[in-house]
């Protein structure tokens, strides 16, 4: 009888603290996942603006969420047993308090020290019914913190799909988007070489046939010495007035095409391979084919010509018609090309 007592005793030592951690892990869990809750109700929030970002943590909440879901289940399991246990305990208790109050009917002399006994072993298992009522409710509760993270991966798996299916309506827009901006660029492609053949048109009624004026692909080419002295940068009288005779039809060009086209007359000066002597003015052929074409566009600017719709770039040697070191080579190279593009 009393190694069954000292067991009870000890039993009853043993079990409390287990209770209390079990307790405290409940805490901290629910403690945690509500942390982790807020996290995904921030996270989720954000999805519109960096949808990608959303959808890897969303992976990882999920996956964190599913390991917290196994260890409760751990945990959930791990009690059952202790109750378990405790029932085990508990009938063992109830027999062994049977066993005694026959005693206690059979043999009176030792009525005293069996009422004491049977005492002690009701206070243990009044003791062991509470222990067993608070792993019944912390069970419990362990269920329905389980059945709040299912509800909370259902919720989670119903935002990364709404999420995903976003992203799938955004890239299907993009890509309409895409192809009808691109049928737009091609019909102000097509509406400006419409523009540029017209205005070329009326470039060859102006200037008629002559040889040091020409057309080349999509450029109208004049030969340097039409505008310039060899070497040199200033317009020439005679140059100035050829321009003369350009501007009416680029003021008149400006006025038709209409705004929405983003267009310019670029104004290219090209010079031979022959490089410079370095004591003039220029000290490279790169400063003199920009410095002319510069001279082209402030001439046409001076003249109506507005000047967002004028550009001036030099190509010096690196663009030649012609290769050769003849001089006939050398003079077509030397040239100012008017071009009217995109911008």
């Amino acid at each position: 009888m009393s190694i069954v007592r000292r067991r009870r005793i000890r039993g009853g030592v043993d079990y409390w603290p287990g209770f209390v951690d079990a307790l405290s892990t409940l805490v901290l869990a629910i403690v945690f996942l509500l942390t982790v809750f807020v996290t995904a109700q921030f996270f989720l929030s954000q999805q519109v603006s960096d949808k990608d970002t959303v959808l890897s943590r969303l992976n990882r909440q999920l996956a964190e969420l599913t390991d917290l879901l196994a260890l409760e289940r751990s945990d959930k399991r791990s009690l059952e047993e202790r109750i378990g246990t405790l029932g085990a305990t508990l009938e063992a208790t109830l027999a062994e308090r049977d066993r005694l109050q026959g005693l206690l009917g059979g043999a009176q002399s030792a009525g005293s020290e069996a009422g004491a006994r049977i005492g002690a072993l009701t206070r243990d298992l009044d003791a062991e019914r509470r222990l067993s009522a608070e792993a019944r409710s912390a069970v419990e509760a362990l269920n329905q913190q389980i059945l709040a993270l299912r509800r909370q991966l259902a919720a989670l798996e119903q935002a990364l799909e709404a999420s995903e299916a976003k992203d799938r309506d955004s890239q299907v827009r993009l890509a309409d988007l895409g192809q009808r901006l691109n049928v737009a660029l091609a019909q102000k492609v097509q509406e400006l070489a419409r523009y540029r053949s017209d205005f070329f048109g009326r470039l060859r009624q102006i200037l008629g046939n002559r040889p040091d004026i020409r057309i080349v692909g999509d450029r109208f080419v004049f030969q340097s010495e039409v505008f310039f002295d060899p070497g040199r940068a200033e317009l020439t009288p005679a140059g100035r007035a050829e321009l003369d005779k350009l501007v009416p039809a680029l003021v008149a060009l400006e006025r038709e095409i209409p705004p929405d086209i983003a267009w310019v007359l670029r104004v290219d000066g090209h010079t031979d391979r022959r490089p410079l002597s370095g004591a003039g003015q220029f000290k490279s052929n790169w400063d003199l084919s920009a410095a002319r074409a510069i001279a082209v566009v402030q001439a046409l600017a001076e003249k109506g010509v507005p000047p967002n719709r004028l550009l001036a770039a030099g190509f010096a040697e690196f663009q030649p018609l012609e290769l050769g070191d003849g001089e006939e080579a050398f003079r077509r190279n030397r040239r100012i090309e008017l071009k009217l593009t995109e911008r």
